[in-house]
């Protein structure tokens, strides 16, 4: 292949740029091979990526050892546990645009050969996986790991039981001092959080795309398994540099069809759907939302995992990790073998090659709690998989919610609506919200909010309340991937852009029936034509800065809240 880099390192007009290298340390002989991007969203804003660091180190090695010249920069990323129940959330999905532009800005400006990306928080993975497909050049992802669980009067915790635990004490149910000490020990250590939410959904995701190496999504961050895993990720680089395989030879329609199935199977958050739309528009590949519906139709639902189970990232490492998952849903010819991956085998191939002896012998010495964590194709805990897409005259262009953990297929109810979370988490918080509501959280889609905020603080609260299926949400928003219960999110279009969610009233009567995959509001079509007429726009929030910037430029959620250059073609001035 042809290395981009030789632009800014060959020939006599180039010493100042080799001069600037070596001001760096490195040698003649470091510049005369391809220079490797390693980056990773190294940052002390969150537990998800303060670890980075050192795992970009031992990537470096091992793209030392492939023969290669490592070049490390870091980009941002936002810490979703943080930013939850306030305006910082709304930077949170921006942060993937920006993360995604910031690596591709650095590699298109010091013009590197391959990339190693590392990330560790729910934006970072999909901000980084989107860069890869965008630059097109060889290039290979590994997750930054898992936090472990707490321990908490002797049952295993994560932060998802820290935010149900604050409704709990607003519903008066638990006292001041042992949430406090829940908050003392739910997060014992670096990684992201414990449970299948988003980061460990998509870490998951990364090896059925074929993008990381098997095994490499469910080690502890802190464990020596992870170092050795990002020390071979930055070691296969070199093999991709040296066949030219890129991300577009590996992100196919097959591969992504591959991640829905792994996403369905896991019981995964919400925002699988609004990322792998994301990533396959920066491939090129035309994936439609109704596509994530027919592919979650043939996909067992297998692994019991928190929040709508009972395992965390940690207790799916203990049997094997993704392998497993992948070698049970290949067995009965369910996902697609034959797609590339950056091994340059097939996914089918790698399986056949992966060392399984670790599961095999926990299955032989715990049974029990391995079919516990894990069930068989033969006998699912759901038939189909758990992220349904739903249409109806609330969201025509579709709305997303998680089955995993449900128990009813029916709701039926009268609307609350709010214009915002805050005024939503008010109403919660002084238990306003009764058993049979509908909460209707609006203007808080990608333009409303903008930024399309997660409403963990919100649900969190709800279930903490005991009203986790007494009551549904509906929201133009978006849900963490430890939400749980009656709750749709991405509805679009979205109220900001005259969706239907912006004509709901008090009191009007909401069906949501999964059974039919529908969400409706239940009003005359003479009185839904009337209130779109009336329907008045709204201004945007934000006049400047980049939340501006954002809504201006971004799509639908049924897009993936991907934005979108505004092209105005200039007229050619005359000679």
């Amino acid at each position: 292949m042809v290395l981009q880099s030789r632009k800014t390192l060959e020939g006599p007009s180039r010493a100042p740029h080799r001069a600037m290298y070596k001001s760096m340390g490195l040698t003649d002989e470091d510049l005369s091979k391809p220079l490797v991007a390693v980056c990773s969203t190294c940052n002390e804003a969150t537990p998800c990526n303060i670890h980075l660091g050192r795992l970009a180190s031992k990537a470096k090695e091992g793209v030392r050892e492939s023969g290669n010249t490592p070049r490390e920069f870091t980009t941002i990323a936002v810490s979703d546990g943080i930013a939850m129940g306030h305006e910082g959330m709304k930077s949170s999905l921006i942060s993937r645009e920006i993360i995604a532009d910031s690596i591709e800005i650095m590699v298109r400006a010091h013009q590197y050969d391959a990339v190693v990306g590392i990330s560790g928080c729910d934006k970072s993975l999909p901000g980084t996986l989107m860069a890869m497909a965008r630059l097109n050049l060889p290039s290979i992802f590994v997750y930054g790991g898992t936090i472990l669980p707490g321990d908490w009067n002797g049952k295993s915790v994560t932060i998802q039981d820290v935010y149900e635990a604050v409704g709990t004490y607003d519903a008066g149910k638990m006292s001041l001092e042992d949430l406090k000490s829940l908050e003392n020990v739910a997060c014992p250590s670096a990684g992201s959080c414990a449970g299948m939410y988003t980061a460990n959904t998509m870490a998951s995701i990364s090896e059925a795309l074929g993008m990381s190496l098997l095994g490499s999504a469910t080690p502890a961050a802190e464990s020596e398994e992870r170092q050795h895993i990002t020390f071979e990720t930055g070691k296969s680089i070199g093999y991709l540099l040296e066949n030219d395989i890129k991300p577009r030879d590996i992100l196919i329609y097959e591969a992504f069809e591959n991640a829905i199935m792994m996403a369905n199977a896991i019981g995964g958050s919400t925002n699988a759907v609004l990322h792998l739309l994301a990533i396959s528009r920066e491939a090129g590949i035309d994936l439609d939302i109704k596509d994530f519906e027919h592919i979650r139709k043939k996909t067992p639902h297998i692994a019991n995992m928190r929040p709508g189970g009972n395992y965390v990232m940690l207790n799916l490492d203990n049997i094997g990790g993704v392998p497993v998952i992948l070698k049970s849903l290949l067995d009965k010819g369910i996902i697609n073998g034959n797609v590339i991956t950056v091994t340059g085998k097939t996914l089918k191939q790698n399986l056949e090659l992966f060392n399984f002896s670790r599961a095999r012998n926990y299955y032989r010495k715990h049974k029990t709690e391995y079919r516990n964590i894990l069930k068989t194709v033969e006998n699912p805990i759901h038939k189909q998989g758990t992220l349904k897409i739903l249409f109806g005259n609330l969201a025509p262009q579709g709305a997303v919610i998680k089955i995993a953990g449900l128990t009813e297929e029916f709701f039926k109810g009268y609307a609350k609506v709010y214009n915002s979370e805050e005024s939503a988490f008010e109403a919660v918080s002084k238990r306003e919200i009764k058993e049979g509501d509908v909460v209707v959280i609006r203007y808080e889609g990608p333009k409303g909010g903008p930024g399309m905020r997660e409403m963990l603080a919100v649900t969190a609260a709800i279930v903490g309340q005991g009203l986790g299926e007494k009551v549904a949400m509906i929201t133009d928003g978006r849900f963490s991937g430890a939400t749980r219960g009656f709750m749709i999110g991405h509805v679009s279009p979205e109220a900001m852009v005259g969706g239907p969610l912006a004509l709901v009233k008090d009191g009007d009567k909401i069906e949501i029936d999964l059974q039919k995959g529908s969400v409706n509001l239940k009003i005359r079509k003479k009185e839904f034509l009337s209130r779109v007429d009336k329907t008045k726009t709204i201004k945007n929030r934000y006049t400047y800065g980049a939340l501006a910037k954002y809504a201006t430029l971004v799509q639908s959620a049924s897009e993936g809240a991907v934005t979108k250059p505004i092209v105005k073609y200039m007229k050619r001035v005359p000679n």
